[in-house]
């Protein structure tokens, strides 16, 4: 049986061009058995017709706060009450304004101040309302309630411009969906610390050194463990992500700053997952003033040092050592290099994967992993990290535990 049978499910649809994907979200949900009910805005009936909803859900669009057919009921409030998940997708700007300043001037907003279900929310706008400070800040404010923030993803936009703000594809909301509702505890009682990111090394005032690594794969694990029961530390390198809700996070810029943090977390953590892209040299000595450029007959030089091997060091503990998990990010012989760095690490568990595979890895919403451990390999087929995730810590949990 799917794990949305039955499930209560109002889906919100914001005015945006998103609008048409939530039909085939509708779709998806009632093939997993989901009753869902739709409510739209005054906006979202300017890009699609409530009758499409209402063909694909099998239940009546819900469109004014004040129907005078369902208010002869308490329509609104019953409706709030009747639900078990608030999706909100698309969320558009305008939304998320207004659940950030407890407005209830429409159907929508009224339903989720007046219900006590979770409520979750898929952004989609332009990337430069997405970045506004105003954006942020209400996005902030949400999270800080425990609204979950499903996205958005980076990518074209329809108004021809490239960056976050395209609302989650409906796979992976119905991911996201069925991950809220499946009962998983299986890391309840445990505390796990997570590293995330990159790390910036300085060079100068203006410049530093950094990579690739968006820090999606890490605070998926974080929201998968806290879904799990797990009391969870995210340690992030700088990233433009929201927290997942119910997680600890501490924010630094360098590797020595990460290794500090995960030092004092494993202290008191019975599982360390080292996801992040920590850089393997930092400069020799930072600048005080910004490099200038030497004339072009010159050739400059910077002088390196190694960065400390923070999840080497957790793993290499002779006392307070936790159950300790590696990733190698890998661009050739992705076993064999995984393998090699399992046993010189010393670590009990190590996830690798190709960089270089198209749609994968750095930057990506998707992800194609090998599970490597003292007894052998397992290789996940591919998809989205936040799924991937889910089966990740199952494995995490199930292998820590037996130990």
């Amino acid at each position: 049986m799917s794990s949305l049978a039955q499930k209560r499910i109002l889906l919100g649809i914001s005015g945006g061009i998103a609008a048409y994907k939530s039909a085939d979200l509708v779709r998806r949900l009632k093939e997993r058995d989901a009753d869902v009910r739709v409510v739209m805005t005054a906006g979202a009936r300017e890009f699609v017709q409530p009758l499409t909803y209402q063909a694909l859900s099998g239940n009546p669009v819900h469109t004014d706060l004040l129907d005078p057919a369902a208010e002869a009921a308490m329509g609104h409030i019953e409706l709030a009450k009747w639900a078990e998940l608030i999706l909100i997708a698309p969320a558009s700007a305008q939304v998320l304004a207004k659940l950030a300043c407890g407005m209830a001037d429409d159907l929508l907003t009224t339903l989720c101040l007046a219900s006590e279900a979770p409520l979750a929310v898929a952004p989609a706008m332009n990337q430069a309302m997405w970045r506004n400070a105003a954006t942020a800040a209400n996005a902030k404010t949400l999270v800080e309630r425990g609204v979950l923030f499903w996205g958005p993803a980076a990518g074209s936009q329809a108004c021809g411009d490239v960056g976050p703000g395209r609302m989650l594809e409906p796979d992976a909301l119905v991911a996201e969906v069925e991950s809220l509702f499946r009962p998983q505890r299986s890391l309840a009682g445990k505390k796990v610390t997570i590293t995330a990111g990159p790390t910036r090394e300085a060079l100068d005032p203006v410049r530093y050194l950094s990579n690739h690594s968006s820090g999606k794969m890490g605070f998926a694990l974080a929201t998968a463990a806290q879904r799990a029961g797990a009391e969870v530390t995210l340690i992030a390198g700088p990233v433009q992500l929201a927290t997942p809700p119910g997680v600890k996070r501490i924010d630094v810029t360098g590797a020595l700053d990460m290794r500090d943090a995960a030092e004092r977390a494993a202290d008191l953590c019975d599982i360390f997952i080292g996801a992040a892209a920590v850089a393997d040299f930092r400069p020799a000595e930072v600048s005080a003033q910004k490099i200038k450029k030497k004339d072009d007959s010159e050739r400059d030089s910077l002088a390196l040092v190694k960065n400390p091997d923070i999840v080497a060091g957790i793993a290499g503990r002779s006392q307070r050592r936790p159950f300790t998990v590696g990733f190698a990010a890998e661009t050739e012989k992705v076993v064999e290099h995984a393998q090699a760095k399992l046993a010189r690490k010393k670590l009990d568990l190590i996830i690798a994967n190709d960089v270089t595979a198209a749609d994968s890895g750095f930057n990506s919403d998707r992800n194609t992993v090998t599970v490597i451990d003292a007894n052998g390999s397992t290789s996940l087929p591919p998809a989205l990290k936040t799924e991937l995730a889910e089966q990740l810590i199952n494995l995490i949990a199930e292998r820590a535990l037996t130990q």
